[in-house]
């Protein structure tokens, strides 16, 4: 998940630079929702150990 985090806030940085506002907050968008996903996962998987 942090992967694609990381992909789609490139995406975003590179939409807002060529001034593609509704592409830029669309990616920024899916960025923060799975980068909240991969902070879920990564709690719930040091408190299984």
């Amino acid at each position: 998940m942090l992967r694609y985090a990381i992909i789609f806030i490139i995406i975003a940085l590179i939409a807002g630079f060529f001034g593609f506002g509704g592409v830029e907050g669309i990616a920024a968008t899916i960025a923060k929702v799975c980068f909240v996903i991969f902070l879920i996962f990564a709690i719930l998987s040091f408190l299984k150990k």
